[in-house]
C-alpha cells in the first residue's frame, strides 16, 4: 500500500451528526470530499438518553460503499469521547451506548472526589473533572450489564470491532475516561481497584496509525467491498485528530477546536499535574505521538444550537447567517453569560436561561435572536481568551497566535471576537480539521508521510486560511478581569 499518496476514508462522527469522506493525502496534496452525511440522533432507551448505534452503523455503512467505489484503501473512525459500550464474551453488545448528557451520573463524581480525594484521582490521570466522565458512567452503569460484560469498547472502537472483531482501546480516547494514568502511559489500575470496577473490562491499549486489519469477509460481502480496504487506527477522540491537523509553524500555539465544544489548549510533551492545574480544572488528554493535549471544555457553540433549536420549535425559526449578520452590528460586550457554567449544559430553552443568567447578574436582557447570539459569542470569545491565557500560565508555554479549527472556524464573527479577547492573531482554518487530521495520521501508517510536522506542513500549503488580527484589545481585557 505504501506509495507517494494514499487514498483513504475518514469515519467523523460528531455529538449531532456523522460522515464519511473520502480523501488523498501526499507530500503535497490533502483533500478530501464528503460522500455521505446522516444525522446521529439521540434515542431514549430504557429511561437512558441513549446513542442509536444501529442508526449510526447504517450511516457508516453506506459511506464506506461510496468510498470502497472510490478507491480507498484504507479507513480510519474518530468520534466524541467518555461515551462506551459494553461487549459480552462472544462480543455482542449488551446495550445501547448511554449519552454523557443523560442524568444517571448525577452526584457521583461529587461522591468520588469526597471519598477518594480530587487531589490523588487528578495525580494518576490528570483529567478535568466533568460528571459525565466514563469513570462516573460505569459507577452508575447497571450492576447486571457490568457482571454480564467481558470487555468496554469506546465508541470508535465499537465500530472497529464490528468493521475487523478487533477488540482494542485507542490511547487517545482511552485518555478522556479518567480511568487512564498519564504518567504511566496504560489503564490506572490502582484506581480502577479503589473504584471497585472489574479490571476485565479495560483492553489492551493501541496507538494512532496501528493497522488493525481488513473487514470481516461476511462483512465485505455485505457492504460489496473487495479484500484491498483495511481499517486503521487514528486519534480516534476527534480533538486528538482536529489537533494533529493544526497548522502551526512551531510549539508556541494555542488551538480553539471549535464546534459543539471549544476545546481550548497548547499542546506540550508532558502532563501538568501542579495544584493549581487541578484547580483550574485544566485536562491533559494524550494526542498523537504520545503529546499531551492539554486544554480545557468549553460550552462552545451549543448555546447557539440549542437557541436556534429553541426559537424553531417556538415557531419563529431564524437562519444562523440571519442572526449572526444582526449580531456583526450589535455592540460588543452590553450582555455576557460564563460559557463554561453547568446551567447551560443540558438540552432546553437556551434563550430562556441566558436571560436569566443575565437578568440575575444586573445585565441587560438580550431579547431578540440577534442580542441573544451576540451575548453568545462575545461569552465564548471571553472563554477561549481566558482559557487561553491559563494554559501558558498553568504550563509555561508562550503562545504567539492561536489557531481555530472545526466548524467554528467558519463563523467570522466569532473568530475575530476571539482575535481581540485573547489579544493575538488568530488563523481559522481548517474547517475539516478532524477529517483532515484523520487522514493525515492513516497516511503516516503507511507510510506517505514521516510525522506530525510534515502533516501541518501539508496542511499550510493545501488548505484556505484566514488570519484575524486583533482590535480594541484594551477593552476585552478590561471586560476579561471582571468576569474572571
Amino acid at each position: 500500500m505504501k506509495g507517494t499518496e494514499l487514498r483513504a476514508a475518514a469515519v467523523d462522527l460528531g455529538a449531532s451528526s456523522g460522515r464519511v469522506l473520502a480523501g488523498t493525502v501526499g507530500p503535497d496534496r490533502l483533500e478530501a470530499t464528503v460522500l455521505h452525511r446522516f444525522p446521529n440522533d439521540p434515542v431514549t432507551v430504557n429511561d437512558r438518553l441513549s446513542w442509536n448505534l444501529d442508526a449510526l452503523w447504517e450511516g457508516v455503512s453506506t459511506g464506506l460503499r461510496g468510498a470502497a467505489a472510490a478507491g480507498v484503501t484504507s479507513v480510519g473512525i474518530d468520534s466524541w469521547g467518555v461515551d462506551y459500550g459494553l461487549l459480552d464474551e462472544s462480543g455482542a453488545l449488551l446495550a445501547s451506548p448511554v449519552h454523557y448528557r443523560d442524568s444517571r451520573t448525577d452526584g457521583v463524581m461529587e461522591r468520588v472526589r469526597a471519598e477518594l480525594g480530587a487531589e490523588t484521582i487528578y495525580a494518576t490521570t490528570g483529567l478535568q473533572f466533568m460528571a459525565f466522565n466514563t469513570a462516573y458512567q460505569l459507577l452508575a452503569e447497571d450492576p447486571e450489564l457490568l457482571a454480564r460484560a467481558s470487555t468496554l469498547q469506546m465508541v470508535p472502537d465499537l465500530l472497529c470491532h464490528r468493521l475487523t472483531g478487533t477488540v482494542g482501546a485507542e490511547r487517545t480516547n482511552a485518555s478522556t475516561t479518567q480511568l487512564y494514568d498519564v504518567t504511566a502511559g496504560g489503564w490506572a489500575d490502582d484506581l480502577i481497584d479503589k473504584l471497585g470496577l472489574p479490571r476485565r473490562l479495560f483492553p489492551v491499549l493501541r496507538e494512532p496509525a496501528d493497522v488493525l486489519g481488513p473487514l470481516h469477509a461476511d462483512l465485505r460481502a455485505f457492504l460489496g467491498i473487495g479484500d484491498g480496504l483495511v481499517v486503521t487506527a487514528v486519534g480516534s477522540h476527534d480533538t486528538a485528530s482536529a489537533v494533529a491537523a493544526v497548522p502551526a509553524r512551531d510549539e508556541h500555539f494555542a488551538y480553539v477546536s471549535c464546534g459543539t465544544w471549544s476545546l481550548v489548549g497548547v499542546e506540550l510533551t508532558a502532563p501538568v499535574l501542579s495544584a493549581d492545574s487541578l484547580a483550574a480544572n485544566f485536562t491533559n488528554e494524550v494526542g498523537v505521538d504520545g503529546t499531551i493535549r492539554y486544554l480545557r471544555n468549553v460550552m462552545g457553540l451549543w448555546l447557539l444550537q440549542e437557541s436556534l433549536r429553541t426559537w424553531q420549535e417556538a415557531g419563529t425559526p431564524v437562519s444562523l447567517q440571519q442572526v449572526l449578520a444582526e449580531a456583526a452590528e450589535l455592540p460588543a460586550l452590553r450582555s455576557v453569560v460564563d460559557a463554561e457554567s453547568e446551567e447551560f449544559f443540558a438540552p432546553g430553552d437556551m434563550p430562556d436561561r441566558i436571560r436569566a443568567h443575565c437578568r440575575a447578574t444586573g445585565q441587560p436582557e438580550p431579547g431578540t435572536p440577534g442580542e441573544v447570539t451576540r451575548c453568545v459569542l462575545d461569552s465564548l470569545a471571553l472563554a477561549h481568551a481566558r482559557n487561553v491565557a491559563a494554559a501558558q500560565r498553568l504550563s509555561g508555554r508562550r503562545v504567539d497566535v492561536v489557531h481555530v479549527v472545526g466548524g467554528g472556524s467558519q463563523n467570522t464573527l466569532l473568530c475575530q471576537l476571539t482575535a481581540d479577547a485573547c489579544g493575538l492573531p488568530v488563523v481559522a482554518g481548517p474547517v475539516e480539521a478532524t477529517a483532515l487530521g484523520n487522514l493525515l495520521v492513516q497516511a503516516r501508517a503507511h507510510g506517505v508521510l514521516a510525522g506530525r510536522a510534515e502533516g501541518r506542513d501539508v496542511v499550510r500549503r493545501t488548505q484556505e486560511l484566514h488570519t484575524y488580527e486583533p482590535r480594541n484589545h484594551d477593552r476585552w481585557r478590561d471586560a476579561l478581569a471582571r468576569v474572571s
